[in-house]
């Protein structure tokens, strides 16, 4: 057996019905032919669960009398004993037999005898034994017995375990006593049998009661002789024999300890402890050996092993699983569908659905709802239950319930897209507006509306048309829902505006930690994020999603699915939460701390520093011990005659006595002991508390009016822990000099609605904390998720409402506010950058930034980024086919590429990274992302794969070195990514290349085919080339900005985009161009040769004008407009030369030469135009426009062009536009927008 033994999942085991409670398992057994764990319970049920996971198998209810007690395994399937009956089934859960007899009083374990698995023999208490024919499923024989038999084992012989402690050997044919062995002075608790050897754990009588034996007795079944005992101080309880090891067993206690006992040299203590609440009810050990299954009396299966190597059998069958439901077949049924496709059923009686008249009748309203507040004073009598009348109306007024609509419920605002439909953007609710004008008069015990649990609204366009500003005006951002586990936003939102958590987590995020599962990290990637969004919704996906991948959080019950509601309530999991919490970044900052500041800086921040003495009631020895915690939970002192202020209650939680059981050293036993805890000194910059109101009694204090205190003042004075509030600490601070004053900076709340809607939390927070400077007063807020609005310090502090609870307070030294750090952004490690971090052996084309090339504000990069699926949308359809988006599809980073944006490498990438994930992949997105299946697998990619937080840390570098990005919807992939850039540092191309009044944006792939005359995307997407295309549509712009046209250069993108469905044109198309452009080379034929002045040409035969450098000596600009150098000596093919001034125009990369063999958009367009205004005959000879050559450095003949691979060129004609004239470029140089300065 391994020393390295560990917890390796755990289950709640569920009640018998929703609304009933869990109770402890009564059975508990290891299948001996399949990976497969069964459990019984008090009602009767019989559950399997499979493998590692404890995934759910089966469930079925084998006995209705009473609980499960035994199981017993065949090939065939499995056996389940009840009090009163014997259950045959499958393991898939179909019943085979169900045996009872009337000589069935209370069976309480079962063994096969000498004849296989088709006879058992079972007793209880009851005297007599019975011996039972599983294949005729009868009774056929009745053995009496004298004692009653609560366990049994079989090795060569049976074991029975007797209720008066002694264990009777059995023959197994004859069913005769060979021999009663005495173990214990009181009744059997367990016993196992194997290689001749018997252990045996019980009861003995004691003053006090039964309790167990501190030793396991061992016997030799082949002398019946007793062997040296094994010391077992915890009380044995539980006691199996391993099934490999001849002389190696387990022995277990109730609370949770175990030993892995040698008999053959028991001074070898190895020792286990379980994380468990309550105490042991069952306890079984693997057939294999490697595993260990124990559940406790909440109905937690918890299993241990060897991580890597655990296993069941060591020859298992395989899992035989539910099969593939057979499609119905698929009738389409339209609006034009007769109602006949779906048959009705031939009937010859009235429905039942016909109900006669005199049975329909009109239902009244319901009764009005009684305040919580009348409740809790209500004193029953007989049946009929009396309360104070608290005279809120007259006497014939009565309070009406409303049926329709929810009191408080403020309307869902509309999608973004119907109010720029309907032209209505004054929906929003203005930070001053009173709640009440907006949903209408509150009863008392109604939630106001801002209390609500709000829902995001999924329309057609996604996430972006939902309104997030209907609910929040303020300059704080909220957080969205809809992610897993973002039941802890409050809590993030209180550690964000805590100054001192945020300081620490910020300064810890700029050193060079690269440990995936730091939170501390994701908590300052958060915090800047929110910092930067100022106002904008946020969502905390990566934090939660690093969080989610903690197994010590999923063991503690921290995650939303798989952890039962029955068992924990929210506020439960927040306090749990917080607890977690402060201890995980305390151990992060150790593992990298903050350069200049010591790796204990941040737990003295949080550690509550005490000591527990603990005293012997028998000789009065004390022991003291540590006791230092980062959470302190209050308790409340209970039956108080009169309810103690909140600092009363403090100092009750934290100098707590209390009595156990423990052992004493000196008097060598198990006794009772005294604790009290001694606070040394207080020193926590930061006080958390949970608040742990769970009993109306603790509730009672809450709902005192003005119980929560704004400031505490702490005082530890000779081992004394004092703690004052009020007037009263007024007077302390006056003579004492030495009381720490702490302020309330926050709180978590659950909110409890009615029956019909689910419990949620909020943060009410004082953002005045975080405020640089001086603070004025207090400035609380409200936090419910992505709703966030001002709220007075009243209404943040009062608890009297039943529906409003707290669950974490927050508190920190007075001195410490408003000590907001903003120096880390000054000691950024850029480490990162200037190195590639590979995961696999593969390399990519990227080339490292080196250090001339160190990022400076306003330097220019191109990103784009891929994408994959983890989770699929959720859709509901409702009744009238409509189709509603409940949860959009989950998204993950795949692939990040960053490119220079300028220099000799501009277009060259120096971030090209493949991200690993850890979760499954629904999917790959390929036509879209280019990822292909395997890309993100370390053990099959052929690209260098990091880790989520090395890619994002990188973007993150750049993003607070002042770096602007650009690439083409940016918006998207920032949102995806989980980072926030403000709008001076994106330049998103699909924003330039828009106009609001055409209410279209363009496409990447369409503008680099106009403008660049590139197609892109003809396979796969790439992300290295989506982002050098946007920077070449961004260096476009520049152009078009210096010669004073895009915006003509913008309106002719979108009247050719209509010709082509705003999408490049695919064969057909370029066949019906190619014919086009034969027809109206034919037609320029006639065309005069004689060529207008140098430089100017005319259009409509009014007017003229210079040509501008565009459209004169620029390459590759994929302008309508370009001409080409003059070449005098062939008249037909005249281009015009430019001014000398523009003789070094920005160059950009030449286009593709295969991409010239056929006509442009633009040219196609033209071509119609010129024989409806261009004609020849519509205009005199000097005035008309020579051929324009396609756009190439120097014209080539027709024999030169054949020799390359291209066609002749085709004329092109021009569109008349206005004046334009060509004026020398600024001097100066380009600032970081691409502007002149």
């Amino acid at each position: 057996m391994d020393v390295d033994w560990r917890e390796v999942s755990r289950v709640a085991i569920p009640g018998a019905l929703p609304h009933t409670p869990s109770t402890p398992l009564t059975a508990l057994s290891f299948d001996i032919h399949q990976d497969l764990i069964w459990a019984g319970n008090d009602y009767g049920r019989v559950t399997s669960y499979y493998g590692s996971e404890l995934q759910r198998y089966t469930s079925y209810r084998g006995h209705d009398e009473g609980p499960v007690r035994n199981f017993l395994f065949s090939d065939r399937g499995i056996v389940s004993l009840g009090p009163k009956s014997l259950h045959v089934s499958a393991r898939r859960g179909l019943a085979k037999s169900h045996i009872t007899n009337e000589r069935m009083f209370d069976l309480r374990c079962m063994s096969y005898t000498s004849k296989g698995t088709s006879e058992v023999i079972a007793g209880g208490i009851q005297r007599s034994l019975l011996t039972i024919n599983l294949d005729r499923g009868t009774v056929i024989n009745e053995l009496p017995s004298e004692d009653d038999v609560v366990v049994m084992r079989r090795d060569r012989v049976i074991c029975c375990g007797t209720a008066n402690g002694s264990v009777n050997i059995i023959d197994p044919n004859s069913f005769k006593i060979i021999k009663t062995i005495r173990a214990h002075g009181a009744s059997v608790s367990d016993i196992d049998a194997q290689n001749n050897v018997l252990l045996t754990c019980g009861y003995s009588p004691r003053q006090s009661g039964y309790v167990l034996d501190p030793l396991l007795n061992i016997y030799d079944l082949r002398t019946f002789r007793s062997l040296p005992p094994v010391p077992f101080p915890a009380g044995a309880a539980f006691c199996r024999m391993h099934p490999k090891m001849s002389t190696t067993g387990i022995v277990a206690s109730q609370t949770g300890q175990f030993q892995i006992i040698d008999i053959a040299n028991p001074n070898v203590v190895n020792l286990r402890q379980a994380n468990v609440a309550n105490y042991i009810s069952s306890l079984e050990l693997a057939p294999s050996g490697d595993a260990l299954a124990l559940a406790d009396a909440d109905a937690i299966l918890q299993l241990w092993g060897k991580p890597d190597k655990i296993r069941f059998t060591e020859l298992s069958n395989p899992v035989e699983w539910a099969s593939v439901p057979t499609p119905l077949p698929n009738v389409d049924i339209g609006p034009d569908s007769a109602l006949s496709m779906v048959g009705m059923p031939y009937y010859r009686e009235q429905l039942l659905s016909a109900w006669p008249s005199h049975m329909v009748f009109e239902v009244g309203k319901p009764p009005p709802k009684i305040d919580s507040d009348i409740l809790a004073k209500m004193k029953m009598h007989d049946f009929v239950g009396y309360a104070p009348n608290p005279r809120r109306t007259r006497r014939y007024q009565v309070e009406t319930a409303k049926v329709q609509e929810k009191p408080g419920q403020v309307q869902a605002p509309k999608f973004r897209s119907e109010k720029a439909r309907e032209g209505d953007f004054d929906d929003k609710i203005d930070e001053n507006t009173p709640w009440s004008a907006v949903t209408g008069d509150l009863r008392p015990f109604d939630v106001p509306a801002m209390y609500h649990k709000v829902e995001i609204k999924y329309s057609r366009f996604g996430v972006d048309d939902f309104d997030f500003e209907f609910y929040n005006k303020t300059k704080y951002s909220g957080l969205e829902t809809h992610i897993t586990n973002s039941y802890s936003n409050p809590l993030l939102q209180l550690l964000k505006f805590t100054p001192m958590i945020r300081n620490y987590a910020l300064h810890h995020t700029t050193r060079n930690c690269l440990t995936e599962t730091c939170l501390l990290c994701e908590l300052g990637f958060l915090f800047d994020m929110l910092d930067k969004a100022n106002g904008q919704n946020c969502q905390a996906t990566n934090f939660l999603k690093t969080f989610s991948s903690i197994s010590q959080a999923s063991a503690m019950g921290l995650f939303e699915e798989g952890m039962p509601r029955s068992n924990q309530s929210l506020s439960g999991m927040i306090q749990s939460l917080n607890r977690f919490l402060m201890e995980k970044i305390s151990t992060d900052f150790k593992s990298c701390p903050v350069e200049g500041r010591d790796e204990l800086d941040l737990e003295n921040a949080l550690i509550t520093s005490s000591m527990t003495c603990i005293k012997c009631s028998n000789c009065g020895t004390e022991t003291m011990r540590p006791s230092n915690s980062f959470v302190r939970e209050l308790a409340y002192p209970k039956k108080a005659k009169t309810l103690g202020t909140f600092s009363t209650v403090l100092k009750h939680s934290i100098e707590r006595d209390g009595q156990t059981r423990g052992w004493c050293d000196k008097c060598r036993r198990y006794l009772s002991l005294t604790t009290k805890k001694v606070v040394h000194d207080v020193q926590p910059k930061v006080l958390m508390f949970n608040a742990a109101a769970i009993s109306p009694e603790s509730k009672m204090y809450w709902a005192e009016r003005n119980w929560l205190p704004r400031e505490i003042g702490i005082v530890v004075q000779d081992r004394k822990f004092l703690c004052y509030q009020g007037a009263e600490l007024n007077k302390v601070k006056e003579r004492n000099p030495n009381v720490v004053v702490y302020e309330l900076v926050g709180l978590v709340a659950e909110i409890t609605g009615d029956q019909d809607t689910a419990p949620h939390l909020v943060g009410l927070i004082d953002v005045a904390f975080t405020t640089p400077g001086e603070r004025k007063g207090s400035n609380w807020h409200l936090f419910n998720d992505f709703l966030v609005r001002p709220v007075s310090q009243e209404e943040a502090m009062n608890f009297a409402p039943a529906w409003k609870l707290p669950s974490v307070l927050c508190f920190q030294q007075k001195s410490e506010s408003n000590m907001v750090d903003n120096s880390w952004k000054n000691n950024l490690d850029t480490s990162l950058l200037f190195k590639n971090l590979p995961l696999a052996l593969s390399t990519n084309n990227c080339q490292p930034l080196s250090m001339d090339e160190s990022p400076t504000p306003g330097t220019v990069f191109a990103i784009d980024a891929e994408f994959v699926a983890l989770q699929k949308e959720e859709i509901e359809v409702k009744a009238d086919g409509t189709r509603e988006t409940i949860r959009p599809s989950r998204l993950s980073l795949a692939r990040v590429s960053v490119l220079r944006g300028n220099g000799e490498s501009e277009g060259v990438p120096f971030i090209d990274d493949y991200i690993h994930t850890k979760e499954p992949v629904v999917d790959y997105l390929t036509l879209f992302s280019g990822i292909e299946p395997g890309d993100l697998d370390p053990m099959q990619s052929k690209h260098p794969l990091v880790s989520l937080k090395v890619a994002y840390k990188k973007l993150w570098i750049l993003l607070n070195l002042g770096c602007v990005f650009v690439g083409h919807g940016l918006l998207k992939d920032f949102r995806i990514i989980n980072i926030h850039v403000p709008k001076e540092q994106v330049i998103d191309t699909v924003d330039i290349y828009y106009k609001k009044a055409r209410q279209r944006k363009l496409s990447l792939r369409f503008l680099a085919y106009y403008f660049l005359r590139q197609n892109i995307q003809t396979g796969n997407h790439d992300s290295i080339e989506d982002a050098n295309t946007a920077l070449r549509l961004y260096k476009k712009y520049l152009e078009f900005e210096d010669a004073g046209i895009f915006e003509q250069m913008l309106n002719n993108v979108y009247q050719d985009g209509k010709l082509t469905n705003f999408k490049p044109p695919g064969e057909n198309e370029a066949a019906m161009a190619a014919a086009a452009a034969a027809e109206i080379k034919a037609n320029s034929s006639n065309l005069s040769a004689a060529p207008p002045t140098p430089g100017v040409f005319t259009l409509d035969g009014a007017s003229s004008r210079p040509i501008t450098p565009l459209e004169g000596g620029l390459k590759s600009t994929g302008s309508p407009f370009k001409q080409q150098p003059q070449q005098p000596q062939q008249p037909q093919q005249l281009l015009l030369s430019p001014p000398q001034q523009y003789s070094q125009p920005r160059q950009l990369p030449p286009p593709q030469p295969h991409l010239q063999q056929q006509p442009h958009p633009q040219d196609i367009h033209r071509m119609h135009l010129s024989q409806q205004q261009m004609s020849p005959q519509h205009m005199p000879p000097q005035q008309m426009p020579p051929p324009q050559m396609p756009p190439q450095q120097m014209p080539l003949s027709p024999q030169q062009q054949q020799q390359v691979g291209q066609q002749p060129p085709l004329p092109m004609q021009h569109r008349s536009f206005a004046k334009v004239m060509a004026s020398p470029p600024p001097q100066g140089k380009r600032n970081m927008q691409g502007r002149w300065r």
